[in-house]
């Protein structure tokens, strides 16, 4: 198995945990639970292939993918009850889903000789577009979109690694494992040490 294909099998896995544990915040039943579970591991890859004009897409190609996120609903819907605090889980489970999940996007688009404008904009968004998807569906303030915190720009930087790995000629397994590690230490140290970009903050107009 290539590495691109084990990032993807990664990403699904664990992006299809996140999806099933918000619909178990969202009080779903087993079919909802492997919509959403489903949706969020192949939300952002299925974009991107579209994108990319990749035929078949990766989950047609090989329905192992929508085993994967399906057997991952399954598990989380009988044992969600045990977790303490599901949306720490979930939190912490994203950010290591988005991590490889940037990998993945950025090494498919290495794979198909794109430009490094395209390397990035894969990896963001693979990265990104599931969990989005996921969220909106279900009427919660997507973590992409959390105010002051550091999810598509940890997205960008670990995608820009992978693109400069090629540009500097490193070994490509090398870069993609950059790109996850630059991309997981940005957002978990957003959540764990408050990390952010400044953000704007309108004044009114003076009288």
């Amino acid at each position: 198995m290539s590495l691109v294909a084990l990032l993807d099998y990664t990403s699904v896995l664990i992006f299809a945990v996140t999806g099933a544990l918000v619909a178990s915040r969202a009080q779903l039943d087993l079919v909802g639970f492997a919509f959403i579970a489903c949706l969020t591991a192949l939300g952002g890859g299925t974009i991107r292939d579209l994108l990319l004009d990749r035929n078949p897409i990766f989950w047609i190609a090989n329905p192992t993918y929508l085993a994967v996120g399906a057997g991952a609903a399954l598990v989380i819907f009988f044992t969600a009850h045990l977790m303490e605090s599901r949306l720490r889980v979930l939190i912490w489970l994203d950010s290591f889903a988005l991590a490889v999940a940037v990998a993945a996007g950025a090494g498919v688009a290495l794979s198909l000789d794109q430009s490094a404008t395209i390397v990035i904009l894969m990896g963001m968004i693979t990265g990104c577009m599931g969990g989005l998807m996921r969220d909106v569906v279900v009427g919660e303030v997507p973590l992409v979109l959390k105010q002051g915190e550091l999810y598509v720009t940890a997205a960008f930087a670990g995608a820009a690694t992978a693109a400069l790995g090629r540009f500097y000629a490193i070994d490509p397994s090398l870069a993609l494992l950059g790109c996850a590690a630059i991309t997981w230490i940005l957002r978990a140290g957003s959540l764990a040490f408050g990390w952010h970009l400044p953000v704007y903050k309108s004044t009114p107009p003076k009288s």
